[in-house]
């Protein structure tokens, strides 16, 4: 019973995700997604019925409850976490989010996330005992009492992700795409002008006077930056053309990409 719930937990899951993003049927695929998290009441159901009529309980009774109880605090971030992967892979939908990489903000994620580990156990414990109580019968509910002492060791275990991540926190070097690299701002260099400038340093890195003015007769370039009256200054061929993320062109992570079959999460 429990293998066939977690097969279909997995089946309905991916048809679910399939009617929504490949065929285009979104009733039908809410209705399957819903269905997910019906499959763990089922299977505790069951397991309440094989107990009362008359059968040991085993860890299989108890792994029904952690089933359930997982279902309620981390049910919604799997579904969400499965919707962007197909929605990024089959429908053009933005890359899938991911937790900081390290500092503070990591820190902060995983204490979250144990927080979150040790409400389930508490739901699973609450769902056993309740089990226990239900059945009536204390010799023959020996296994569950024996899985919900097993709870509190896995809260103690996961502590340790929280508390690495604080006392050794991850250094991260890149944020955001910027090098760690830093530079005084105007300062010279040799380095090209980079992308994306607009002309507002030149490869100097000396940034424009007020006697410089934009002239919008140089060829293919509007805002580049040319000293007042002097004849000299050669024209300036488009060195900065628009990269595919600039505004204005869609980018291939974006819903607004032509032929996207993207739909926003439910």
């Amino acid at each position: 019973m429990i293998i066939g719930c977690e097969i279909g937990f997995w089946v309905l899951l991916g048809l679910g995700l399939a009617t929504r993003y490949l065929w285009r049927m979104r009733r039908l695929s809410t209705a399957l997604l819903v269905a997910v998290p019906l499959l763990d009441v089922i299977l505790l159901a069951a397991a309440v019925i094989d107990i009362r009529g008359g059968a040991e309980a085993n860890w299989r009774h108890g792994l029904a409850a952690g089933y359930l109880a997982y279902s309620i605090v981390f049910g919604h971030r799997t579904l969400r976490w499965a919707d962007q992967r197909f929605a990024h892979r089959f429908a053009g939908g933005p890359p899938p989010w991911r937790p900081p990489p390290g500092g503070m903000a990591r820190a902060r994620y995983e204490w979250m996330m144990w927080l979150r580990t040790v409400l389930a156990c508490a739901i699973a414990g609450v769902v056993l005992y309740g089990l226990a109580w239900l059945v009536g019968d204390w010799s023959r509910t020996t296994a569950l009492l024996e899985f919900g002492g097993v709870l509190p060791r896995i809260v103690v275990i996961s502590l340790l992700w929280p508390l690495s991540y604080t006392l050794f926190p991850k250094k991260v070097s890149e944020e955001a795409g910027v090098s760690g690299e830093h530079r005084v701002p105007g300062a010279p260099h040799s380095a090209p002008e980079t992308a994306g400038s607009n002309g507002s340093v030149s490869s100097e890195g000396r940034v424009p006077g007020a006697s410089e003015v934009s002239d919008p007769g140089v060829a293919g370039v509007s805002g580049v930056p040319r000293a007042s009256g002097d004849p000299s200054a050669p024209e300036v061929a488009d060195s900065n053309p628009a990269s595919p993320g600039e505004a204005g062109v869609p980018h291939a992570s974006t819903p607004e990409t032509a032929g996207s079959k993207w739909i926003p999460r439910f």
